[in-house]
């Protein structure tokens, strides 16, 4: 690890220390945003950069983001990424700020043609799917910076942000596995990517370790981490804003005798929620990558947890670091439940029904994630 990726791990880390909820948010379409942040959010520390700057940041810097399909309201990965850069702007109003939006996987490239046109400082793009897009704008053009979440660093001007979300959802599904009363817990993805299999994957350990720790048999519907690619996909059409799709797929596991749902598809996710609600009771969701509470607080009654993704704090951290006089090339930042990039969010409504047992256990299975003494395997892990 060179120095400045040890700068902005550091930088990272003091961001993410901070608490940052992503709410529902507007934004541009190519033109610059004047707004203020979230209510919700909070800016990160000031960061210090790797070239001896003073880390205050008082700089102009112009900041464009590149969104992945679902629009930036989709209580989820967009909308939290937009979070960061809005508290960015917040904190230092020198950072001009603005993002457009993907329609489908073809609007990757001229999206990112056009804000590289527009003499953007910095060009974010949002989700792993842009990958190939962003590695070929980035060797176009050598001398623009870029950033891309949900995948690492594929060259000298590309920065990676990377989060290890399969440890919080490790602890997702040690708390589905201790909180179910049939016996059955399920998971569904988006497509089968490794920003959304590692979710899942983590999801499955957790409760595999619950079985073992506890002497129980609790299945997990919709997944199995030995068997990649072969489980519940969304897939076709628009696989993250499909609420339809999402109450289909749901309905036909609370058939098959699930109560705790865990989908990690954004804002398909939603239609999980409201099958939940219509339940009566008799069915849970758990939220992915921010807090569900907060995002989507219409359903807060059947959300247990969430498995949080610090976007948005990693997104203002990188931002205010190059506002800051920080030259950030090429490597990797990674969320971890160390750093507090990954975790679990509050139970809100079920904090009196999850037994203080439990949440005695999951305290325990954090600190030996964290220690190393309990290894995950997902082998969609950021390294």
């Amino acid at each position: 690890m060179n120095k400045r990726v040890q700068a902005l791990a550091l930088v990272g880390v003091a961001a993410l220390a901070l608490s940052g909820c992503a709410s529902k948010s507007s934004g541009s379409s190519g033109g610059t945003s004047s707004s203020a942040a979230p209510a919700t959010s909070t800016a990160a520390s000031t960061p210090t950069s790797s070239n001896g700057g003073s880390g205050v940041a008082t700089a102009a810097l112009k900041a464009c983001m590149v969104l992945d399909t679902g629009g930036v309201d989709d209580r989820s990965f967009n909308q939290s990424s937009w979070a960061g850069m809005q508290a960015a702007h917040a904190s230092n109003p020198n950072i001009q700020i603005s993002y457009v939006p993907s329609n489908s996987q073809n609007d990757y490239a001229p999206n990112l043609a056009a804000e590289q046109a527009k003499g953007c400082d910095t060009i974010i793009a949002v989700g792993g799917l842009m990958a190939d897009a962003v590695k070929a704008a980035a060797a176009k053009n050598p001398q623009q910076t870029y950033a891309e979440i949900d995948n690492a660093s594929q060259g000298p001007n590309i920065y990676g942000l990377q989060y290890n979300t399969a440890q919080g959802a490790f602890l997702a599904g040690y708390l589905a596995a201790g909180m179910t009363k049939t016996g059955k817990v399920a998971t569904y993805g988006g497509i089968p990517i490794p920003p959304v299999t590692i979710y899942m994957d983590g999801f499955w350990e957790g409760v595999q370790y619950y079985n073992k720790q506890n002497n129980k048999q609790v299945q997990v519907l919709g997944w199995n981490e030995t068997q990649q690619k072969a489980g519940t996909f969304v897939n076709g059409g628009n696989p993250f804003n499909d609420l339809n799709k999402g109450k289909q797929i749901t309905a036909a596991f609370q058939g098959q005798g699930a109560d705790i749902v865990f989908p990690v598809a954004g804002g398909t996710g939603l239609g999980s929620a409201a099958a939940a609600k219509a339940s009566g009771g008799k069915l849970s969701v758990i939220w992915v990558d921010t807090d569900g509470c907060v995002s989507a607080q219409q359903y807060c009654s059947v959300f247990l947890t969430s498995v949080t993704k610090g976007l948005t704090t990693s997104v203002t951290a990188y931002v205010k670091a190059l506002a800051s006089g920080a030259k950030l090339g090429g490597g990797n930042y990674i969320g971890t439940l160390q750093n507090g990039g990954t975790g679990l969010a509050p139970y809100h409504d079920y904090a009196s029904k999850v037994p203080a047992a439990l949440t005695a256990q999951l305290a325990q299975v954090k600190a030996d994630i964290i220690s190393g003494k309990i290894t995950i395997t997902s082998p969609s892990q950021p390294k």
